[in-house]
C-alpha cells in the first residue's frame, strides 16, 4: 500500500495545499467571490427592507413606499440571480479544473513510480484513487468554498442588519456563537476519521469486484460465487456503517445547531419584547430582526454540514498527495545513448525485496556478448524474471552492478536506456484500439503504414490480420479480447520487430501457446533475434536448445552455464530439467 509517513499532515496543511490548486484559477475565483459578495449583500438588503415595508406601508401608510419597495425587491433579486449564476459557474469551472489537474498529475506520477510500488498496491486501489478520490476533492475545493464564503458573508450581512436595527437585541445572539463553533470543530474531527475509512472501503470494494469480474471463469469453475458475494457484502456492510455514521453525525450536529438557534431566537423574542414595550424598537425593526435571524438558520446549518464535504476532500487529498509526493524512479543518468552495441554484463549482482528474507538474486555474474542469445532457465522462483528486469531498471540491484556496453545502466538517461530494449512477455498488454495502433505503440507511433505491415508480416501476424473485417484498422477489444493467445503474442512480436532495438528480452513468450502457434512464433522470434543481444526466459527447453549460452538459476544463484550440449553432458540440474521436459508430453 502507500508508504506510511512518519507523521501524517494535519487537516489544515492538507487543505491549504489543496486550495493551492484552486488559486491557479484566480480570475474565475475573483468572479465567483464577487458573486458571493453580491449574494450576501442581497440577503442582508432584503431583510433590511422589512423595516420600511412594515413601518412605512402598514403603520404610516406611505403610498410612495408601496410603489418603490416592490420594484426594489424585484431589482434586488435580479441582481442576486446574476450573482448566483456567476458564483455557480465560476466555482464549477474551478472544481472541475482541479479534478482534471489532479487526475493528470496522479496518472503521470503513477507512470513514473518504481515497479516496487505496483508490487505493493493493487491496481484497483490505484484506479479508485484516480476516479473516486478526485471527485471527493472537487467538492472540497469548489462546493465547500462556495458554501463557506457565501454563507459566512451572508451571516455577516444579516448580523450587520440586526446591529443596525438594535444592538442590544443582537447581542443576545452572540451567546450561542461559541457553542456552535465547538460543534463544528468536534464534528470536523469525527468526519475526517470516518471519511478515511469510507475511502479505504471503496478501494477494497473495487479490488474485490475487479478480481471477481476479471476472474469470473475461475470463480464459476470453483463454485465460489457465494464466497465472492460474501467478501463484497462484508466490505459493503462496513462502508454502509461508516456512511450511516457520517449521516448520523450530520443530522445530530444540524439538530444541535437548530436547537441553539431556537434558544437564541427565544431570547431575542424576549429581549425584543422588552425593547418594544419601552418604545426602543418599532414593528418594522422587529420584523427586520426576525427576518435576519430566520435567514441565518439555513446558513448556519450549511456551514455545520460543510465539514463533511471538507473532511472527505481532505482524506481524499491526503491519499492523492501521498502518491504525488512519493519518489519517482531514479533518473539521474546524464550519459546519452543513441544505439547500444548490446554487450550486457552483471557483476556480483544481488537483489533483496523488502518483504523477503532470502535474496531474489545472490551475487550473480553474467556476460552476454553483442548479437548472442542467452537462455535463462530454472525452477519457478529462481530469480529469472528479476534478472532480466534489472536491465531496463524496473528494479535496482541491492549490490553489484548492471552494465551495458561497459557502462553502468544508471549512468544512462532512462529514456535512452529503455529505447535500446524490445520486450516480449507472457502477459501481452494491448489497447482497445486498432491493430495498427497496437503495433505502433508509444514511441513507434510515427511509423509508416509500410513499416507496420512489414513488421506484422515478419511476425506472421498478417496471416490473421487479412481475415479481420477492417484489416489493420480492426479494433481488438480490451487487452485484445477478440484475439487468441497466439494472435496477441504475434502482435507483441510485431511491436518488438518494429522497434528494432539492439537488445531483445523474451520473458516466457511461448509458454501458453499451442504447438502450431508456437511454431509460427518461434520462426518469427528467430528472425528478430538475428544480430541482437537476446535474453530468453523459458520453461520449454526446446525453445532454448540453440542458444549460444544457457544459464541455470536456482534460488537466486547461477548453478550452471554453458551450451545446451555441454550442460547435458554434465548431467546436472539442466540435464534433469531436460529429462523431465521430454518425458512429459507436450501440451496441445
Amino acid at each position: 500500500m502507500d508508504p506510511t509517513p512518519s507523521a501524517a499532515p494535519s487537516s489544515g496543511t492538507v487543505y491549504r495545499r489543496l486550495l493551492g490548486y484552486t488559486t491557479r484559477q484566480w480570475p474565475l475565483l475573483v468572479l465567483a467571490f464577487i458573486g458571493m459578495g453580491i449574494e450576501a449583500a442581497a440577503a442582508g438588503g432584503f431583510t433590511w427592507l422589512m423595516k420600511p415595508m412594515v413601518d412605512e406601508t402598514f403603520v404610516a401608510r406611505n403610498q410612495s413606499v408601496s410603489v418603490w419597495l416592490p420594484l426594489a425587491i424585484v431589482g434586488l433579486f435580479v441582481v442576486r440571480g446574476i450573482a448566483t449564476f456567476a458564483t455557480d459557474y465560476g466555482m464549477a469551472r474551478v472544481g472541475r479544473t482541479v479534478v482534471r489537474t489532479l487526475r493528470e498529475e496522479t496518472l503521470a506520477k503513477y507512470l513514473r513510480l518504481p515497479s516496487a510500488w505496483f508490487d505493493r498496491e493493487p491496481s484497483a486501489a490505484m484506479v479508485t484513487r484516480l476516479t473516486y478520490h478526485t471527485e471527493q476533492v472537487a467538492q472540497a475545493s469548489s462546493d465547500a468554498i462556495k458554501v463557506i464564503v457565501t454563507d459566512l458573508l451572508t451571516l455577516i450581512a444579516l448580523f450587520t442588519v440586526m446591529l443596525l436595527q438594535s444592538v442590544k437585541v443582537t447581542m443576545t445572539l452572540v451567546v450561542t456563537v461559541p457553542l456552535i463553533a465547538v460543534i463544528i470543530y468536534t464534528v470536523g474531527r469525527r468526519y475526517r476519521r470516518i471519511s478515511s475509512g469510507i475511502q479505504g472501503s471503496v478501494s477494497e470494494m473495487s479490488q474485490v469486484a475487479e478480481q471477481a469480474i476479471s476472474g469470473h471463469q475461475v470463480v464459476k469453475i470453483a463454485g465460489a460465487q457465494a464466497l465472492e458475494e460474501r467478501r463484497l457484502a462484508d466490505i459493503a456492510a462496513r462502508n454502509y456503517r461508516l456512511n450511516i455514521k457520517v449521516e448520523t453525525t450530520k443530522a445530530l450536529s444540524s439538530s444541535l445547531v437548530q436547537l441553539l438557534s431556537a434558544i437564541a431566537l427565544a431570547a431575542i423574542l424576549y429581549v425584543a419584547g422588552l425593547e418594544a414595550m419601552r418604545d426602543r424598537l418599532s414593528a418594522g425593526q422587529f420584523v427586520s430582526l426576525m427576518s435576519a435571524m430566520l435567514a441565518m438558520l439555513p446558513s448556519l446549518k450549511r456551514i455545520t454540514n460543510v465539514q463533511s464535504m471538507i473532511q472527505k476532500g481532505v482524506a481524499a487529498a491526503s491519499s492523492l498527495f501521498r502518491v504525488l509526493d512519493a519518489p519517482a524512479e531514479p533518473d539521474l543518468g546524464t550519459r546519452p545513448l543513441q544505439r547500444a552495441r548490446g554487450a550486457v554484463e552483471l557483476r556480483e549482482v544481488s537483489v533483496c525485496y523488502a518483504d523477503d528474507k532470502a535474496p531474489a538474486l545472490d551475487r550473480v555474474s553474467l556476460r552476454c556478448e553483442p548479437g548472442t542469445v542467452t537462455a535463462i532457465v530454472g525452477r519457478s522462483g529462481g530469480g529469472k524474471s528479476t534478472l532480466v528486469r534489472l536491465l531496463p531498471r524496473f528494479y535496482e540491484p541491492s549490490a553489484g552492478a548492471v552494465l551495458l556496453d561497459g557502462v553502468p545502466v544508471s549512468d544512462y538517461r532512462l529514456a535512452d536506456l529503455r529505447r535500446q530494449i524490445a520486450w516480449v512477455g507472457q502477459d501481452v498488454v494491448l489497447l482497445d484500439d486498432s491493430i495498427a495502433h497496437n503495433i505502433a505503440y508509444g514511441t513507434l507511433e510515427t511509423a509508416t503504414r509500410a513499416q507496420i505491415e512489414s513488421a506484422a508480416e515478419a511476425a506472421h501476424a498478417m496471416e490473421f490480420i487479412r481475415r479481420m473485417p477492417q484489416g489493420l484498422e480492426t479494433r481488438i477489444g480490451d487487452n485484445g479480447a477478440m484475439l487468441s493467445g497466439g494472435q496477441r503474442q504475434r502482435l507483441a512480436i510485431a511491436r518488438a520487430i518494429l522497434k528494432d532495438a539492439p537488445i531483445l528480452v523474451l520473458d516466457e513468450a511461448t509458454s501458453s501457446l499451442d504447438a502450431e502457434s508456437e511454431r509460427l512464433i518461434q520462426d518469427a522470434l528467430e528472425r528478430i533475434m538475428r544480430a541482437r543481444t537476446t535474453l530468453v526466459i523459458a520453461h520449454r527447453l526446446s525453445t532454448v536448445e540453440h542458444a549460444d549460452r544457457v544459464v541455470v538459476l536456482d534460488a537466486g544463484r547461477v548453478v550452471e552455464q554453458g551450451t545446451h550440449a555441454e550442460l547435458l553432458a554434465q548431467g546436472g540440474q539442466y540435464a534433469h530439467l531436460h529429462r523431465l521436459h521430454f518425458r512429459d508430453p507436450e501440451p496441445g
